[in-house]
């Protein structure tokens, strides 16, 4: 239970600052609109730092489905943990975006465009195309997790592996490297639990001109991120043998 409950602190922070900076940037009246994608991209990676940080020595800081399901599938995490832990992660990014709504309350009545609002929550593809949408999510995410194997264990030959305290900075880079490298197509998600639960909480919340929850490409973000994980497990296996 205490992992699972560091998985959902350290989720929520992760998408508090994460989204926030989203937030900041997009919405009306704030005063971080000229954050821009480099401002995004750092945060990100701030947000990350923080997250496993506070989270590594109780639950690995896994903060991310993909990364959960890419352990498992590669033998470096029980099975049995992951419904729990994803669950843990969807929940703590849920409350992570509610934070953010109750931070930008007044920001979010004043904003009459639906995207903006929509943007806080979840991603979207900067041009819609489904199936290379999917792959810009794959390759993304592969390349997290595939990094994350290394960082966390050194080598190859671990048993198990997770991620610890002193693993935040080169993790937090990692994302950093993402976001500026392959992050423009989608949005980066690279985490279900990342786009999912904040998306449902935009469509719970009584948000003033939200508009549509966009479900129809909400599949993406999710199966997109497992695929890429899955991968990512199965190459860092077939490197080892």
């Amino acid at each position: 239970m205490n992992a699972f409950l560091f998985e959902f602190i350290g989720t929520a922070m992760l998408i508090l600052i994460g989204n926030g900076v989203v937030a900041n940037l997009v919405l009306k009246n704030t005063k971080g609109s000229d954050l821009g994608w480099v401002g995004i991209s750092i945060a990100w990676g701030i947000a990350v730092f923080c997250g496993v940080f506070v989270s590594a020595d109780a639950s690995g800081a896994h903060l991310n489905p993909a990364v959960t399901v890419g352990l498992a599938t590669a033998g470096k995490f029980g099975w049995e943990l992951v419904p729990g832990y994803i669950l843990s992660q969807v929940l703590g990014a849920m409350m992570g975006n509610f934070l953010i709504w109750l931070t930008y309350k007044k920001q979010y009545d004043s904003t009459e465009d639906q995207g903006s609002i929509l943007a806080t929550f979840s991603t979207s593809p900067a041009i819609r195309n489904p199936f290379w949408n999917f792959m810009s999510e794959v390759i993304g995410t592969f390349t997290l997790v595939f990094g994350i194997f290394f960082i966390a264990s050194g080598s190859v030959g671990e048993e198990a592996i997770s991620l610890g305290s002193l693993d935040a900075l080169p993790v937090a880079l990692l994302v950093i490297g993402i976001g500026f490298g392959l992050g423009g197509a989608t949005g980066y998600a690279i985490n279900p639990a990342r786009d999912f639960g904040p998306r449902l909480m935009h469509a719970l919340l009584p948000i003033k001109n939200k508009g549509t929850n966009d479900w129809g490409y909400a599949w993406v973000p999710i199966l997109g991120p497992l695929t890429g994980g899955a991968l990512a497990a199965f190459v860092y296996c077939l490197i080892g043998i």
